[in-house]
């Protein structure tokens, strides 16, 4: 049955597409398995938008399944009402595939729908598509990214008017537009003037409603984020004799993390061949800075120069990934939680040292997050929130914060390298958290403390932690359907031990209850397909789908009184969830 609607939609984009892209489809015309993977299914819009392959189909990420997700945005738009409209939509785009081709399409859909919009000149960071829908009072943005996904990729997240990916009930109304435009072929797009290159262009208007944004709007966000620094005489005094790395992956995060380290008085040497805007990330395998391949040319040039740490951020630059001297003069990967747990402790302790840390401080992170974030965070006397796994969940509590004053945001973070200090963003920022890792190599060395021996400080006093993340991939149009048989049959299993580790409580957030001895509790967040088991002392093992992708990720949060021990322990939990799934 799926074959036979798989071939039909071929057959109508076939007549649809263009003579050049028809040459795409004619080299799979002949092969039902490829026709199928690509038209059996529409592309999924979820609540962080839709991610894909690059290739003509509807299960595909292209000009067609833009321009339909954007025409779905528009009528959302557009039912607001005219003001929302004026107000616009920021667009932004990475280095990926097609990024360029892509935004200048939402663009033009938007023109033809009367929505203003405020393309950015270049590629562009998701923090600063964030930062401009707040700035410019827009109804929404668009960020053009697959984030650090596969060259192969592309995507489309969608942002709400406070700046945060779209909330969930936002996005079912979209989502519901969107599924009612059954021909891709049918959506109008304005011939809009674009100019052979939009670099360089500022405040330019190409047409009563697309107009392009570039500097003025950079210089306001790296005026804003200037104000996030906490060690400026540290800086001062080691910013230039200071030995960093930094690689952007072929990025956007190379422009402004730069800039603003330049600004600062930092040294930086960049990995020269990872400067390229590179939509083929032609030298890693991943350009993800989780990966150690991804850091690996940084760590090369950084044993050449004798540097002290290698920062790496991922093609929209929102993750930021860290490398430091360990013990014995080599570098080593620091993971999520570990770079999250030592930019917490600086921040907090800063804050302290200068009597400026609020009274009602609050950080926030996800529920899969290490916690020793709690416990560094209480033994400042600082509340810490666990919320679902995705930032806009983050931003939701700062926005609840500034309606009802219960609490002052002074950092959230989640364990895929993901952070974010100051309220000016309210996704990951990792040029913020860029500038911080070095402003706080600047402070412990003023202090005649190196950033590895910070962590393992923090070990000795709250225990050796260990996380440990691993994710079970699905292929194929049916792909979102087996991870969720597969997390039905979780679910009906009791499972009662782990490793050794006796299971004290489950929580399942689908449901909202938590079992604890029998007695079920509410888990006190939205619902979501996770399910938590809980052992003693805070640990955890947890099981989700991904936002983004066709694969279940598996966490395993544990410590012990040595980093083997921990590690031993982190690998015998893992294993077991493996055998139960």
């Amino acid at each position: 049955m799926s074959e036979n609607i798989s071939k039909s939609a071929f057959d109508v984009w076939y007549k649809g597409v263009t003579a050049d892209e028809r040459r795409e489809l004619d080299a799979i015309k002949n092969d039902p398995g490829e026709i199928n993977d690509r038209f059996a299914a529409p592309l999924a819009f979820g609540t962080a938008g839709m991610r894909g392959v690059v290739a003509l189909g509807t299960f595909r990420m292209n000009v067609y399944t833009v321009s339909r997700a954007t025409a779905g945005l528009a009528r959302f738009i557009n039912s607001i009402g005219k003001d929302a409209a004026e107000r616009g939509v920021v667009i932004s785009y990475d280095t990926r595939r097609f990024s360029v081709e892509f935004a200048k399409t939402v663009a033009a859909v938007l023109s033809k729908a009367k929505i203003k919009s405020y393309l950015f000149d270049n590629v562009h960071p998701v923090p600063l598509c964030s930062y401009a829908v707040r700035h410019l009072h827009a109804i929404a943005g668009v960020m053009i990214t697959a984030s650090h996904n596969p060259k192969e990729y592309n995507g489309y997240k969608v942002y709400g008017e406070d700046g945060a990916q779209m909330s969930p009930e936002d996005t079912a109304v979209v989502v519901r537009y969107i599924d009612e435009i059954t021909d891709y072929f049918s959506v109008e797009k304005d011939e809009v003037p674009f100019p052979d290159s939009l670099v360089g262009l500022d405040n330019e208007k190409l047409n009563d409603y697309v107009t392009v944004i570039g500097k003025s709007l950079d210089e306001d966000y790296y005026a804003e984020i200037a104000k996030l620094s906490l060690s400026p005489d540290a800086v001062k005094k080691y910013g230039k004799s200071l030995k960093l790395v930094y690689t952007p992956i072929h990025g956007s995060g190379y422009i402004p993390v730069t800039t603003v380290l330049d600004r600062m008085g930092i040294s930086v040497t960049c990995v020269k061949e990872q400067t390229v805007f590179d939509t083929e990330f032609s030298t890693v395998p991943i350009p993800n800075p989780e990966n150690p391949a991804a850091l690996a040319m940084g760590i090369t040039l950084g044993n050449e120069i004798g540097a002290d740490v290698v920062i790496g951020t991922d093609p929209d630059c929102d993750r930021m990934g860290l490398a430091v001297r360990d013990h014995s003069g080599q570098f080593r990967l620091l993971n999520g939680n570990q770079i999250g747990a030592l930019l917490l402790n600086y921040i907090l302790t800063r804050l302290s040292e200068d009597g400026t840390l609020p009274k009602n401080a609050a950080v926030v992170k996800t529920i899969v997050t290490t916690t020793l974030a709690d416990r560094i965070a209480k033994s400042f006397g600082v509340t810490v929130y666990n919320v679902l796994t995705g930032f806009k969940f983050i931003g939701e509590k700062i926005k609840e914060w500034e309606r009802d004053g219960k609490h002052t945001f002074v950092f959230g973070y989640e364990e895929s390298y993901g952070y974010l200090r100051g309220t000016h963003a309210r996704d990951k920022d990792a040029v913020v958290a860029s500038m911080l890792t070095a402003e706080m190599v600047c402070y412990y060395e003023s202090k005649g403390i190196k950033l590895f021996d910070v962590l393992m400080g923090l070990f000795e006093k709250f225990g050796y932690y260990k996380e440990s993340v691993a994710s079970i991939a699905y292929k194929g149009v049916t792909a979102m359907q087996e991870m969720g048989e597969a997390m039905k049959a979780l679910r009906q299993k009791k499972i009662d031990v782990l490793a050794d580790e006796k299971v004290l409580a489950v929580s399942d957030y689908l449901s909202g209850v938590t079992v604890r001895d029998g007695k079920e509790s509410p888990t006190g967040l939205p619902k979501s397909d996770v399910v938590k088991y809980i052992l003693k002392d805070e640990q955890f093992v947890c099981v989700r789908p991904s936002g983004t992708e066709p694969k279940l990720k598996v966490y395993v949060l544990c410590y012990a009184d040595s980093e083997d021990a921990a590690e031993k322990k982190a690998d015998a939990l893992m294993s077991s969830i493996k055998k139960e799934l």
